[in-house]
């Protein structure tokens, strides 16, 4: 193996033992992405929330969460490469990491930044053509939704107590914009927001995430009572918030959320 550079999200200089035999993967959409581009034989430490593939979480040593690593294991495994996210791993984890292992970091605010980790992870690892065959298809399939217009506002909830939005600036709210939805928040990140505000912001969608916060009907009949006009709905978070090989299914999925929502209207 020769040693070569490469860039990342960040902006960051990585150099790396090329093509990459253990790699370690930070973040659970990442992972599935790295299966899908046929390196499963490579992956040799993964977090506790990387749960697909079910093959892979069962054989494939876990390092801790994606916020609370195990240092530790991380060092036995001896990687060659190290995968993570800006915003889903904790900082000083990671910068510590940086001192003794290579670290590619990914950076993703919208379907833009997801195709471009896409493609640079399939350099990164000698699988680009793959890589850039579901680039393909995951721009072919959003391209051919429908332009459904910026007609109805939309509450997308992460969590609860205290109750928690996606807001601007994430790559939910572009998701939602690409399903021709309206983000009620203002606000950037993850806003925190009161039973008051939300019946001020008055949605006509309220969506309750499956994760991180695992969202139920009772949660539903719950929003439901505080905002009666709205349409209340449990949705699969990962289809929202994943942005590796699982967004070439989530194109049929904002098609499936409409046809529920046009059904109330």
């Amino acid at each position: 193996m020769d040693p070569l550079r490469f860039t990342d999200q960040m902006g960051r200089s990585v150099s790396i033992n090329y093509p990459p035999r253990r790699i370690i993967s930070l973040v659970p959409s990442q992972t599935e992405l790295l299966f899908d581009l046929g390196l499963g034989e490579q992956l040799a430490g993964i977090t506790k929330f990387c749960i697909h593939p079910a093959a892979v979480y069962k054989r494939v040593t876990k390092v801790g969460g994606t916020k609370n690593l195990k240092l530790d294991k991380i060092r036995d495994i001896r990687p060659d490469l190290i995968i993570g996210n800006k915003e889903e791993n904790d900082q000083s984890q990671v910068e510590e990491l940086m001192k003794e292992f290579p670290v590619w970091m990914s950076d993703i605010k919208d379907l833009s930044d997801a195709v471009e980790m896409i493609e640079q992870l399939g350099e990164l690892t000698a699988t680009g053509e793959h890589a850039r065959g579901i680039v393909s298809q995951i721009e072919e399939r959003f391209q051919s939704l429908p332009s459904y217009g910026r007609g109805l506002n939309a509450a997308y909830f992460i969590w609860k107590d205290p109750y928690m939005l996606a807001g601007r600036d994430t790559f939910i709210d572009d998701i939602l914009q690409r399903a021709g939805l309206k983000n009620v928040s203002i606000s950037n990140r993850y806003p925190e927001i009161s039973t008051e505000e939300l019946r001020e912001l008055d949605p006509d969608i309220i969506f309750l995430s499956s994760e991180p916060y695992p969202f139920k009907d009772v949660h539903v009949k719950e929003l439901q009572r505080i905002c009666p006009a709205a349409t209340v709905m449990l949705v699969d978070g990962e289809m929202f918030s994943w942005y590796g090989s699982r967004l070439l299914q989530v194109p049929e999925y904002l098609r499936g959320i409409h046809e529920k929502i046009n059904s109330n209207y």
